[in-house]
């Protein structure tokens, strides 16, 4: 390098640059393992992850941004920041649907950062028992699908489990086929979760008419499958990186938007975040205007209400139960007022939690 190169003094400054904010990282974690010794003189023994200050965070870290970096990408170096500071006090355990590499897997890692302890388990109702057992900090489930509707299993879950919901993860699903194959032409097999292989079908009809269709307990183990002689499967980038499986054709979704929301389980309910949703199991009789009730307490107040679902309640013939979701906080005066007037209409009420909505 002469003194000509004409990146020499920008490299210079991106060492210059390098060392400050390493040295400015260094005192972040030292700030927070202050907060963590105060936390503990206070008698706070678990862990110390508040989902309602991250989402403060990360929404300021946007609001400030002015470039080149996107919104995304520059939260997702502050979430990184933020866990490693975390997990250098007390590692959080976040139970999952795995193998490790599905889409559940991913999602955690989007929401908590790479630092956890992955607690990969085999099915949603493991995750559910893992975190009630205090097995794990936190469990990532999903909830629902933009294309496929909502997970009737995880709401079933919900009816009968403790948890609340502390925080939520909007993912953006990209499916891949992935195949150690060199050519479509040699599919014979394709493996896959069953809302998987529904999410590619128009997809799959076109390019595999004629591949068998193999569902399975999760993209991640189809993944391992797939590793057999003439098959495919269908899975995200992170299990083909994690299985070493390369990417035979990439984003075969039907749906160009196709995003899940999961729902982050655990045994608190976060203080408002100043942006939050609150998710409301409601137990109503089947009679004339029952859903009217429900809904007029929200709508007087100008509520907004996000989503609706209804389950039967298992608890009394043609008994249902709703899942709602609404904005604001729980303790916030008019969600607060509203429902004490749903709990007037309804059999029963039960907060399932108050959380930041997603921040990305």
């Amino acid at each position: 390098m002469t003194n000509n190169d004409p990146l020499a003094e920008i490299r210079k400054r991106i060492d210059e640059i390098d060392k400050s904010i390493q040295t400015l990282v260094s005192e972040r974690a030292a700030c927070a393992a202050q907060v963590a010794k105060v936390k503990q003189q206070q008698g706070e023994t678990g862990h110390f992850y508040r989902p309602e200050r991250e989402a403060q965070v990360l929404r300021a870290v946007m609001e400030r941004n002015t470039g080149p970096l996107t919104d995304e990408s520059i939260a997702g170096i502050f979430r990184e920041i933020m866990a490693a500071c975390l997990a250098h006090e007390k590692p959080l355990k976040v139970a999952f649907l795995g193998p490790e590499g599905t889409y559940s897997h991913a999602a955690a890692v989007k929401h908590f950062g790479s630092q956890i302890e992955n607690l990969s388990v085999d099915s949603i109702e493991e995750v559910f028992r893992m975190v009630e057992a205090d097995a794990a900090n936190f469990g990532v489930v999903p909830v629902e699908n933009s294309s496929a509707g909502v997970i009737n299993h995880t709401l079933d879950l919900f009816m009968k489990s403790p948890l609340t919901i502390s925080g939520e993860v909007a993912l953006r699903i990209r499916h891949n086929l992935l195949s150690q194959l060199d050519s479509l032409e040699k599919v014979e097999r394709v493996y896959a979760h069953q809302q998987a292989l529904s999410q590619c079908a128009q997809w799959l009809d076109k390019h595999l008419p004629n591949a068998e269709r193999i569902a399975m307990s999760s993209n991640a183990q189809a993944v391992l499958q797939a590793k057999e002689h003439n098959a495919a499967s269908i899975g995200g980038s992170m299990a083909a990186e994690l299985y070493d499986m390369p990417i035979l054709a990439a984003d075969i979704e039907d749906e160009p938007d196709n995003t899940t929301r999961f729902a982050v389980i655990g045994q608190h309910l976060p203080p408002p975040s100043g942006e939050d949703r609150t998710s409301l199991l409601v137990f109503v009789h089947n009679k004339p205007g029952s859903l009217f009730d429900l809904l007029k307490p929200l709508a007087s107040r100008g509520i907004s209400m996000s989503n609706i679902e209804s389950r039967p309640s298992r608890r009394g013939v043609w008994d249902y139960v709703f899942f709602i979701d609404i904005d604001g906080h729980r303790d916030d005066e008019l969600v607060r007022d509203a429902i004490t007037d749903i709990e007037k209409a309804a059999a029963m009420v039960t907060v399932l939690g108050s959380y930041p909505k997603a921040v990305l």
